[in-house]
């Protein structure tokens, strides 16, 4: 073999620096041998969380921010009490506020077969200023060697594959090897507040095998005064971006300081693509936050998709077809600093990929946004953008 052949690819020169950045930069070492699923939509998501529920031999831990209705939540809650009847140590983590929807019936059967429910942070229990801090991760650990994480919710809307208004477009990461570990913290960092008992003799702790080649670093984010872990990981990012720099998120309201981020990365000969909700979406406050900074970006050279077929609600960016970050984290102040959080990010350019391809599938059921129709926007749109601004870093 010659020396030249022996050179690193320039992906592998990228892919080596990103890691050393973030390892360095988030003080958080990043797991090799992980093998990665990218789910599409709740016809795949939700068959492959059940069938993982299903087959639990020891432990299950779920976190989810919504728990609302439908078939799909009684199909969950009934797997879960199952295997919790039939001995398996079960906990279920509840967001007090944005569970709130689940049906009764379900919380009583849960509870009957053994299922052990927290709820985190019930509203008539906090002061009003904890009340805006809500556990946002969504996260389902299986025997303590599987784990699924991303964006989706236990309910209808995320059932099928984003063919029409009622079915939601979303991405979940099905994962195997030491990265679950990662997920399976931002579980007990939140069960630990809510509950007393953090383990027992149901938890093994045991080693992981590797059984893919993917290296993940899982970022939890969580609630603080000032800059926390979700603001550096999307900064180092898309500080990092040399080609392209691609995002879908459901919620974009971010403040000025992000949105020169990506401006720079445009004007640095970066291809910056923005994938967002188009005419569907569950929150129009947000959107219009959002909507105010498009000028700005579109002058820059930033291209902006609206989704057309439903409601855009997955959560993830891919940089330079080498890296991506995939969980519960969108684009917004709500996220980067009022919400706990979690987040992979794959340094692995076979994931990456695919995540790519699905974002290009997107974009040809999507409308871009033309900036000079944009700039023409009518006054009352341009009113309705600035009424919200006062309340942007809650949305």
């Amino acid at each position: 073999m010659t020396s030249v052949e022996q050179r690193p690819r320039p992906a592998e020169i990228r892919i080596r620096r990103l890691r050393r950045r973030l390892e360095r930069l988030m003080g958080v070492a990043a797991t090799e041998g992980n093998e990665l699923i990218a789910l599409r939509n709740g016809d795949q998501i939700f068959p492959a969380m059940l069938d993982a529920i299903k087959t639990a031999e020891h432990t299950i831990d779920m976190m989810t921010f919504v728990y609302w209705r439908g078939q799909i939540a009684r199909d969950f809650a009934v797997a879960l009490a199952e295997r919790a009847a039939a001995g398996v140590r079960v906990r279920l983590l509840l967001d007090g506020f944005g569970a709130m929807r689940i049906e009764r019936d379900l919380l009583d059967r849960m509870g009957e077969a053994g299922v052990r429910v927290a709820w985190f942070r019930k509203p008539l229990w906090l002061s009003p200023l904890k009340q805006n801090h809500r556990c946002h991760r969504k996260a389902l650990i299986v025997d303590e060697h599987t784990a699924f994480t991303g964006g989706v919710g236990i309910a209808e809307e995320w059932c099928g594959d984003a063919r029409n208004p009622g079915e939601w477009r979303d991405t979940h990461v099905k994962v195997r090897g030491p990265a679950v570990d990662g997920i399976a913290a931002a579980f007990s960092q939140n069960w630990a507040e809510c509950h007393d008992e953090l383990y027992d003799d149901r938890d093994r702790f045991t080693e992981h095998e590797q059984p893919g080649d993917c290296v993940v670093q899982v970022i939890r984010g969580s609630a603080s005064i000032g800059w926390q872990d979700m603001q550096t990981l999307i900064r180092v990012m898309l500080t990092s971006a040399e080609q392209r720099f691609r995002l879908a998120t459901a919620y974009f309201a971010p403040d000025t300081y992000f949105v020169d981020l990506l401006c720079a990365a445009a004007r640095r000969g970066v291809t910056v693509e923005i994938l967002l909700p188009g005419p569907y979406t569950d929150q129009r406050a947000c959107r219009l936050a959002g909507q105010y900074h498009y000028e700005r970006l579109l002058e820059a050279g930033v291209a902006i998709h609206q989704f057309q077929p439903t409601m855009m609600h997955a959560k993830i960016m891919t940089v330079d077809g080498v890296a991506s970050l995939i969980g519960s984290t969108n684009f917004n102040r709500r996220s980067m600093s009022h919400d706990e959080e979690v987040m992979l990010a794959v340094l692995d350019e076979e994931f990456t990929a695919g995540l790519d391809r699905d974002f290009e599938e997107d974009l040809r059921r999507s409308a871009p946004v033309d900036p000079a129709r944009w700039r023409r926007r009518a006054a009352l749109q341009r009113m309705r953008e600035a009424a919200v601004l006062p309340i942007r870093r809650f949305l």
